[in-house]
């Protein structure tokens, strides 16, 4: 389901949230938007301050797979990671994301023990909005900022991995 005053459209399942509330429209700072893929639910927040030059601001991605679904956390293997990608900007620069401690599952059939999340987490990405005369310049060249990205995972369960799969995620900022 799309929200509402949302300016993303994707043919796949997406997140929109405005960041900021600019002429009334959009959601209010720190209200939470949803959407469900067939492998789990995401529900995409702010920080309650609205984003200022030089200042950080959170993006909080509160993620629960579905019954008998995980995703890879990182650790010492090779299977895809989900992984908040955050799209470059001249004006922005994106943190490290936060990752929660994982659990060991056991792949009994490859005799392997794997990170996974297979239980309810928060990712959190710290962005920051420059406040360098680039930086500046950059965002008032821009008709429509917004911080935009992906959720990329590859979920699994006891009997199948599916193909990796992009969430994409757009968060308007007010001019």
């Amino acid at each position: 389901m799309k929200p509402k005053n949302c300016l993303c459209s994707s043919v796949a399942s997406y997140l929109c949230l405005s960041v900021a509330v600019a002429a009334g429209q959009g959601s209010p700072f720190g209200s939470a938007v949803s959407t469900e893929t067939s492998h789990l639910t995401v529900v995409a927040s702010t920080s309650e301050t609205p984003p200022a030059r030089g200042k950080r601001v959170s993006l909080v991605f509160d993620i629960a797979p579905k019954k008998d679904m995980h995703v890879y956390a990182p650790g010492k293997h090779d299977y895809q990671v989900i992984t908040i990608v955050v799209a470059p900007q001249p004006w922005l620069r994106a943190q490290p994301t936060a990752y929660p401690a994982s659990e060991i599952y056991n792949f009994k059939e490859l005799n392997e023990k794997v990170e996974v999340y297979s239980k309810p987490f928060k990712l959190v990405r710290e962005v920051n909005i420059l406040s360098s005369l680039e930086a500046k310049k950059a965002l008032a060249a821009t008709p429509a900022p917004a911080i935009t990205g992906n959720i990329e995972y590859q979920a699994c369960d006891d009997k199948v991995c599916y193909a990796p799969k992009k969430v994409p995620f757009k968060f308007m900022l007010a001019q």
